[in-house]
């Protein structure tokens, strides 16, 4: 059986092959990434093909007929109800089938192939002062197929409707071979029209046959998404087959081509937010607004926001568009609007004109999709009941009825969404690893079918049915009609061939369920996973595939970092959702079989920059540097690693022993040796070898001891001691100064020491304190702690461990990291911020530490006394004037800093400096070892291209370039003819004449 499993996949591989132009793949990697959607199930296809073209979508069908292989129609892989995931063929239209054919502004429509991307769309029909109706949450990489195929529609429904209202015309191949051009209206034969003969025949007699219960079977609602839409084949409602194919999930044919209508945006839009006791008020008083025209009336409750700024005090929230001309008209029609809200139960309400405004309040309602999978107390939550829809007067009532039953069954959800349109969605607390938990989310699931119908709703408002729930199609159709939704099913696919399983003849709704294959106990791994138990699996269970990390641009204003990778490739296997995915079949054994020494989860993390940047940016919090220090942790162990991982990964041990080297080897790296070096380091030849500093700051540091202790003009001492308090007096007897461990971090001081040098000085004109701390525990019987003598040079450094981790070796980094702990608990148990000037190290310490060292609640001590330089300046001297530098800046937020630590106050100094304009967001694509790896130059070129570069070339010359990362400002001496600095070296400068054993070293 075996052997002739072997002999179909090869004869299927070749026949594909050679018939389709586009790529065909049978790699268990690409096999891997299409396995889930966005939904609870998990289906493991033979081979994923990327058309072309039409033609190239014809042969594959052709191929796969002739083999008797089903196909399934792939977008974006955002569906939540399964219907994106099969066990045939895998037809993925995003990386060909993208392109915008025409465009129309008079006739208002577009033409588009169906992987062509929803903002892309918008974008080219905002040139003309127009835009796609339907915006789903996912607007940024959902594909026009995709939301053809599930009827998607989004935010402004209740004024531009679902993607049916906006079909024009679609261009189909049947999986038996027939092209089809469906529009509205009927042949001479009085069949819907652009159908071949014989589909043509059964489709008008099946229709004649019916019309009465086409005509009395299907609720009266705006959000009726379930089951195939054939009233709209009746002849009163124009013969529409566009529309009735609208919604069918690929199940009845291939989209190759569709024309869709366009809608003119309103030239102003204000959100008025309106706030209400709790969410029954909320979703009662929802339909009462729509005769005021708005274009969205969305529903959030206060268990989903949190403490989101700038919203009304309340306990939910509908936050409602309205459109205007001018924007004094829009913002009168808000008004107009806020004060009826007021008199029919709203408390409070706020008025959002500014844009900015506007974004960041509308990215609370897109990213909840992702954020209600985690519930306030850290517990998983899944979909499965995401959007059934109710008619919009039903819903406060329907709302009450589900929060019950829900409590009936012993689960917790935050509903959330379109209460305009009655529609809502929700993430429950299903237990669906277990046998008795699988039950109860079929149970509950029955139960809520039969309420939804009571209220006279639809099982899905926009998502489709799939497998999640067209299992329950019957409670809510009848079994008439369901025979009907088969026959039209069997009349465009007889051989069952495109998306079995799904909507018509469905698999259970329990089936097939993406967390079956599992393992059922946590893994051994490194770190602590405290947002998930210490449970590697639930933390890879976090990607539940809303894919916000597929994002090719970044919205204007955004400072969002994830992912760089994917914006660079445009590979899925790139993106954070696609490395999770590899990463959970990895643990599943099925598709990935290799375990931690998968080749195929190694090539996926590779061009991971472990910038951090999803464990912001996601919705869900996933975490892909540090799943990519597990795995290259265990991928290694024991065996022979990278090149660069011993010289990079190593860094601080090698930049330590070169250190008295310094000017010798500066002058080797500037001969061909270098080249040579750099091939054994692996390092990208392209990049030049930093040079090292000829006095590192330490050195400098001590230099500047031995002056004030025989002295000098500062009258400063030099080194922390801990055990004192956190005032304390200078040893030569100068004024109380609140003291602060300075930590000496490896690229400040010996690649970079004019920042700390700078750093110093800025600190001290606060009245601060800096010390360094010792490079050895000081330890004295009684407790007291000594002053320690100058640094023995020989003893190894203090570090983070950032490049012990960053390239797996957590071995190593445990080591350094416990003896920074040792090294450094002492001095901070009487509160001593430690400010460390370099963002990269910061998080490391903020997060990568206390993780690695869960058990050890000194870690956790030392994790929270982290600063940036910016927080140890507002904190400890909130009434200290930085100078005055009045210039603009550019450059880059540092994207761990972004990340871990967050830069608002760094904003508030600049601003106090006079330092105008804001940073990019993105990763420079340096990523500390990332970029100086051989093989990833191109890709580290491409991220830094992608914002910092750009917003550095369009700033003038008197703009300050600010890069507090040390990779930031390489990059940026690297790739342009800018020199970025940190912020301290520009306060430090702002402050004037310094002394000279400040600066560089005095001349002897």
């Amino acid at each position: 059986m075996a052997d002739r499993t072997e002999t179909e996949k090869r004869d299927l591989a070749k026949a594909l092959a050679a018939a389709v132009r586009g790529e065909v793949s049978f790699a268990a990697a690409d096999r891997a990434l299409v396995t889930m959607d966005a939904s609870n199930y998990r289906r493991v296809p033979r081979a994923v093909v990327a058309p072309r073209d039409a033609e190239d979508v014809a042969a594959a069908l052709r191929v796969c007929r002739e083999h008797g292989v089903p196909v399934v129609p792939r977008g974006a892989g955002t569906s939540i109800a399964g219907q994106a995931t099969g066990v045939g063929v895998v037809l993925d239209f995003t990386r060909h089938m993208r392109r915008i054919v025409s465009l129309d502004p008079a006739a208002r429509t577009a033409v588009v192939q169906p992987g062509v991307i929803l903002d892309d769309l918008r974008a080219a029909a905002g040139a003309h002062g127009l835009t796609f109706g339907p915006d789903p949450s996912t607007h940024s990489r959902c594909t026009l197929g995709g939301m053809i195929g599930n009827n998607s529609c989004g935010s402004h429904s209740v004024a531009w409707g679902t993607t049916a209202d906006s079909v024009r015309e679609l261009e189909l191949l049947t999986y038996g071979g027939e092209p089809v051009r469906a529009g509205r209206g009927t042949d001479p034969t009085g069949a819907p029209t652009g159908l071949p003969p014989a589909l043509r025949d059964g489709v008008k007699r099946l229709v004649d046959g019916e019309l009465a219960l086409l005509r009395t079977g299907y609720p009266d609602l705006p959000r009726r998404i379930s089951g195939y839409a054939l009233d709209a084949l009746l002849p009163e409602n124009g013969t529409d087959l566009a529309r009735a194919l609208t919604g069918s999930e690929g199940t009845l044919g291939v989209l190759t081509e569709a024309t869709v209508r366009l809608v003119e945006t309103p030239a102003a839009r204000v959100l008025a937010v309106l706030a209400y006791p709790d969410e029954s008020a909320a979703a009662e008083a929802a339909h009462t607004l729509l005769p005021r025209r708005p274009m969205t009336v969305e529903g959030m409750a206060a268990d989903l926001v949190g403490d989101a700024a700038g919203l009304p005090k309340g306990g939910a929230w509908l936050f409602v568009e309205m459109g205007g001309a001018s924007p004094g008209e829009a913002a009168a029609r808000a008004g107009a609007l806020c004060r009826a809200a007021a008199a029919d139960g709203s408390t409070d309400h706020t008025v959002v004109t500014d844009p900015a405004g506007q974004r960041a309040l509308w990215r609370i309602r897109e990213d909840a999709s992702g954020t209600a999978t985690r519930l306030t107390d850290g517990s998983e939550a899944w979909p499965g009941w995401e959007d059934c829809a109710v008619p919009p007067a039903q819903l406060g009532p329907y709302l009450r009825d589900f929060r019950a039953l829900l409590s009936q069954h012993g689960l917790r959800g935050t509903p959330y969404g379109h209460f305009g349109d009655g529609c809502i969605h929700i993430r429950i607390d299903f237990d669906l690893l277990t046998a008795p938990g699988i039950r109860r989310f079929r149970d509950f699931s029955y139960d809520l079918g039969e309420l939804v119908v009571a209220h006279g709703g639809s099982l899905s408002g926009e998502h489709g049915d799939g497998q999640a729930r067209a299992e329950l199609l019957p409670k809510m159709y009848g079994p008439e009609l369901v025979h009907v939704f088969e026959q039209f099913k069997s009349l465009w696919d007889p051989a069952a061939g495109l998306n079995p399983g799904m909507l018509i003849r469905p698999a259970r709704l329990d089936e097939n369920l993406r967390f079956a294959v599992l393992p059922r106990r946590p893994v051994p791994v490194e770190f602590g996973y405290p947002h998930d138990n210490g449970d590697f699996s639930a933390a890879v269970r976090r990607c539940v595939g809303v894919a916000k990390c597929r994002n090719a641009t970044t919205a204007p204003g955004s400072t969002d970092v994830m992912c760089p990778s994917f914006r660079a490739t445009g590979e899925e296997q790139h993106s954070t959702r696609g490395r999770a995915r590899l990463l959970h079949e990895m643990l599943a054994g099925e598709v990935i079989t290799d375990g931690w020494q998968s080749p195929e989860v190694r090539d996926a993390l590779d061009l991971c920059l472990s910038c951090k940047g999803c464990r912001s940016d996601c919705p869900v919090g996933v975490d892909m540097a540090t799943y990519k220090a597990e795995f290259l942790h265990h991928h290694y162990e024991g065996r022979l690693r990278p090149a660069a991982h011993y010289s990079m990964g190593r860094l601080p041990q090698w930049l330590h022993a070169a250190a008295p080297l310094a000017p010798a080897l500066n002058a080797l790296a500037r001969t061909p040796l270098a080249a040579v070096a750099k091939r054994l380091g692996g390092i990208a030849p392209e990049r030049p070898i930093p040079e090292l500093a000829t006095e590192t700051f330490t050195r400098w540091w001590w230099r500047r001891h031995r002056t004030t202790a025989t002295g000098g003009a500062s009258g400063r001492t030099t080194t922390a001691t801990g055990g004192t308090s956190g005032r304390s007096t200078t040893a030569t007897g100068g004024t109380s100064a609140r003291t602060v461990i300075l930590w000496p971090d490896t690229f400040t001081n010996h690649l970079s020491p004019e920042v700390g040098r700078a750093a110093v000085r800025v600190l001290e004109a606060a009245g601060l304190r800096p010390l360094l701390p010792p490079t050895a525990p000081l330890r004295q019987p009684g407790g007291a702690l000594p002053q320690p003598s100058l640094p023995r040079l020989h003893r190894p450094p203090l570090c983070c461990g950032l490049t012990y981790v960053s390239t797996g070796q957590l071995d190593q980094a445990r080591r350094v990291m416990r003896r920074t702990v040792d090294v450094l608990s002492p001095l901070l148990q009487d509160g001593h911020p430690l400010v460390v000037l370099e963002p990269s190290c910061a998080a490391a310490l903020r997060t990568d530490l206390p993780e690695l060292l869960p058990d050890d609640p000194r870690a956790a001590q030392l994790a929270n006394s982290v600063r940036t330089f910016a927080q140890a300046l507002e904190e400890l001297a909130p009434d200290w004037q930085p100078p005055r530098i009045d210039r603009p800046i550019a450059g880059q937020t540092h994207c761990h800093q972004h990340a871990v630590l967050g830069d608002a106050p760094d904003r508030r100094l600049r601003e106090r400096a006079g330092l105008t304009g804001s940073l990019t967001g993105g990763c420079c694509g340096l990523a500390g070892n990332f970029g100086f790896e051989r093989g990833h130059y191109d890709v580290s070129v491409a991220c830094a291209e992608d914002q910092l570069l750009p917003a550095v070339r369009e700033s003038t010359d008197d703009t300050e370039i600010l890069a507090d990362g040390f990779s930031c400002r390489t990059q940026l001496d690297q790739l342009s003819d800018r020199r970025g600095r940190h912020l301290a070296e520009v306060l430090a400068e702002g402050l004037g004449a310094e002394a000279p054993w400040v600066g560089e070293p005095r001349a002897t």
